[in-house]
């Protein structure tokens, strides 16, 4: 992988996702490279709805990376550091480009105002995008993917990363919280568009959190069938359980809590240290 492009990959998995920066750095130095690759492109490909103002220009930018994966547009690709980048990784490490093709296909579902159908639907939208890179991250690293765990902690990420997102989703009009889930507990979307808080969303979300909680515990459960090799990738979940915590605590969805970045980089510290303490 040529320096200039695996740095910028390292500068934009940073920039994008500083927990997976972090974890990525326990990780082998040539091993590190291929992982920043598969993060840089997931980056630019979640980004690809927030840089455009028609779904039309955002099918166009992801139909580019489709035929990248496929093997098209040899030299566009090897001029962008990302796509030189995660190509070369991806011949590196055997990884399949089947489930690239399946996250861009998935994340075209950013594009659009349509709300989220289900709860299935978020469960496969979570296996295909966090999954997907879960998967691959630790394919990289170890050649083996144990699916039920990484499963289990792609939902709880998902989850996690749909409630924090909430309020600036709602303010674009769009709603990714499952409708049958919203039905269930009475909760009007148009209320949640409208920035109101009430008993019912307050019910869909404490239903999210407790699934999220099952989730990792669920993942905890099955540590012992993870490859020692693959805890870098695992690693970004390890704040996960305290950002949990701090949501049920909340009492304002639409001012989802965080935790502060040099608590984040202990709780992956310690997990890589003591990988039991991961979920």
């Amino acid at each position: 992988m040529q320096d200039d492009a695996a740095e910028h990959c390292a500068r934009l998995a940073r920039a994008a996702d500083r927990d997976r920066f972090l974890a990525g750095l326990y990780a082998p130095p040539r091993k590190r490279r291929r992982l920043f690759a598969l993060y840089a492109f997931d980056a630019e490909i979640a980004r690809v709805p927030h840089a455009v103002r028609e779904p039309m220009a955002g099918e166009i930018r992801l139909q580019w990376w489709r035929d990248v994966i496929g093997g098209e547009r040899a030299g566009e690709a090897a001029a962008n550091p990302v796509s030189a980048a995660l190509l070369e990784a991806v011949a590196e490490s055997g990884l399949p480009r089947r489930p690239l093709l399946d996250l861009i296909e998935a994340r075209g579902f950013d594009l659009y105002d349509d709300p989220m159908a289900s709860l299935a639907a978020l469960e496969g939208y979570a296996d295909k995008t966090a999954g997907t890179m879960l998967r691959l991250a630790v394919q990289t690293l170890s050649g083996e993917a144990p699916d039920a765990l990484i499963r289990h902690a792609a939902l709880a990420q998902t989850v996690l990363r749909i409630v924090q997102a909430l309020p600036r989703e709602a303010a674009r009009g769009r709603l990714h919280l499952p409708l049958d889930l919203m039905n269930d507990f009475g909760a009007d979307p148009a209320d949640l568009l409208a920035g109101r808080v009430t008993p019912e969303l307050q019910a869909v979300l404490a239903n999210l959190h407790l699934r999220a909680r099952e989730a990792l515990d669920a993942a905890r459960a099955l540590l012992p069938d993870m490859p020692t090799a693959a805890l870098p990738a695992l690693l970004p979940l390890a704040p996960a359980r305290a950002l949990l915590m701090r949501m049920e605590r909340a009492q304002d969805p639409l001012h989802p809590p965080d935790l502060p970045q040099w608590r984040r980089q202990w709780l992956i510290w310690r997990a890589a240290r003591d990988p039991s303490r991961l979920f």
